[in-house]
């Protein structure tokens, strides 16, 4: 794949209707990862073709975070890749153009911060996942995170609060104008809360202005974002290979055929991002993201945690498991609806379009890789709407099967009878706390729960949910899980 092969792919394939070769960069990205590639990269496309000529000026620069390797998989593919839309009976194939350059941030020939800071630059986007941000429950920067440490002290940032707060800082000396940040990852208050994270990071530095500045001159949106993206499998490379009528592709990605995008207005050029279906901007993004963190992401994490105790390896699979199915859609109805302001219709259409939508079978979304980072994602997805639930009077029972589904993990891997690896900011320390506590399932429960860090303030009547969730995990330990959700979904 490369820009000599677009005007040799079958038409059947969607191909961009301008050069990518004339593409000039706008946007700086953090986080190239799938999710990216499948959803700012596809709107950006489309306002390039909407845009004509006057489009050209967005090109993206996509930064992977971790490791260098899809940065240089895209670079020797002219950073082209192929959009496989799987639809349940058919996959549609599209070639993605509009990355003009693709680097590694831990590269220091990358200029990340640089690059933020060019008067070129009007917008900068992030989807680094949620401990990406290194937050503690409270939503603000947690000092004690190693990566943060380093970066008050670095000079070439590694972490996406550190970068951003070294390009802006370069934007100011010059007395520039700062560009837009959009954080696209599944946080509470995305815009907000990223924003404080940045000043919180110029405060640790002792940059004080720098982080007034930032306070009072820099525009963070909210935004939410919807489609489902799952890690690319070799199924994945075999049919772009076969749509794009025998041109190899190493790089491409699967996605369902929802999307969308929900920004908050903000002032200042950008892509003309509305031609994609999906994507809108309104005065207020609250109510869509609490809708999605919470039914759809919180769904998510149950289905992962419980699914994979049962064996059932992907979101397809646990969403269509009999049991597993019915006890997620009353889960997501009966508990992660609290405090989201849509209507009763709104609510059960919205919950019916989501279980359609995790049973795809078309879409291979790993569970373990759904289960990752839960200590991140924990107070604002599930403990969030637990409290609320608790305070109402309404039931918690799905909240406790997954929380105490999410200790099982980290018990069964401390005992090495998890076959899976765990990733977590924490992970180290919730394992331990399974060895210091092993076969006691009460002092695990109290144990994770009493990390504020992760949970919050205790829950309202705080010991009947240790005990519950205590309970829970016994009958994990002690019975198949199956059958347990068999019994669970009567």
């Amino acid at each position: 794949m490369n820009r000599n092969a677009i005007s040799h792919v079958p038409d059947t394939v969607y191909t961009p209707r301008y050069d990518p070769a004339l593409l000039r960069p706008g946007i700086v990205h953090l986080g190239c990862g799938n999710f990216h590639r499948g959803h700012q990269v596809v709107a950006t496309q489309a306002a390039i073709d909407a845009e004509g000529r006057d489009g050209l000026r967005w090109g993206i620069v996509s930064a992977t975070m971790r490791r260098p390797d899809l940065a240089t998989v895209l670079q020797s593919q002219d950073n082209l890749y192929t959009l496989l839309t799987r639809e349940p009976a058919n996959t549609v194939a599209s070639v993605m153009a509009a990355i003009t350059e693709a680097v590694y941030a831990g590269d220091d020939n990358a200029n990340l911060a640089a690059r933020i800071a060019d008067p070129a630059t009007a917008i900068v986007t992030l989807t680094v996942t949620a401990s990406g941000y290194y937050l503690s429950a409270d939503g603000r920067l947690d000092p004690t995170f190693e990566a943060i440490q380093a970066d008050l002290t670095a000079i070439t940032p590694r972490t996406a609060p550190g970068i951003i707060a070294a390009g802006l800082a370069q934007v100011r000396q010059r007395g520039g104008v700062p560009p837009v940040i959009l954080c696209c990852d599944n946080v509470n208050s995305n815009g907000d809360t990223l924003r404080q994270a940045v000043i919180d990071l110029a405060a640790l530095k002792g940059d004080d202005l720098l982080a007034a500045w930032i306070e009072t001159n820099v525009q963070f949106p909210d935004t939410m974002v919807d489609r489902i993206v799952p890690t690319a499998t070799p199924d994945d490379i075999a049919d772009a290979c076969r749509l794009l009528g025998g041109i190899e592709d190493r790089a491409p990605i699967s996605a369902e055929p929802w999307f969308q995008w929900v920004i908050g207005e903000f002032d200042g050029p950008r892509p003309r991002w509305v031609a994609h279906p999906g994507t809108k901007f309104v005065s207020d993004v609250g109510v869509f993201e609490r809708a999605k963190l919470q039914m759809l992401n919180g769904t998510h994490m149950l289905l992962a945690y419980v699914g994979a105790l049962a064996n059932l390896n992907t979101v397809s699979e646990a969403a269509s498991d009999d049991a597993l199915g019915r006890i997620a859609a009353r889960f997501m109805r009966n508990e992660q609806t609290a405090d989201v302001s849509l209507d009763t219709d709104e609510l059960d259409r919205y919950t019916v379009d989501l279980m359609q939508r995790f049973r795809n079978p078309g879409i291979v979304h790993e569970v373990t890789r759904i289960g990752r980072n839960g200590s991140a994602k924990m107070a604002s997805r599930i403990v969030q709407p637990m409290r609320s639930n608790i305070e109402t009077g309404r039931p918690v029972d799905g909240a406790v099967l997954l929380i105490a589904s999410w200790i099982r993990w980290f018990a069964l891997h401390e005992q090495d009878e998890f076959d899976i690896a765990l990733t977590d900011p924490r992970a180290e320390t919730l394992r331990g706390l399974c060895a210091d506590a092993r076969d006691d399932h009460k002092a695990q429960a109290e144990a994770f729960l009493a990390m504020e860090e992760v949970f919050g303030a205790p829950l309202p009547d705080h010991g009947k949910q240790v005990e519950a969730i205590a309970s829970m995990l016994r009958r994990l330990t002690e019975e198949s899980v199956p059958e347990l959700l068999r019994t669970i979904a009567h």
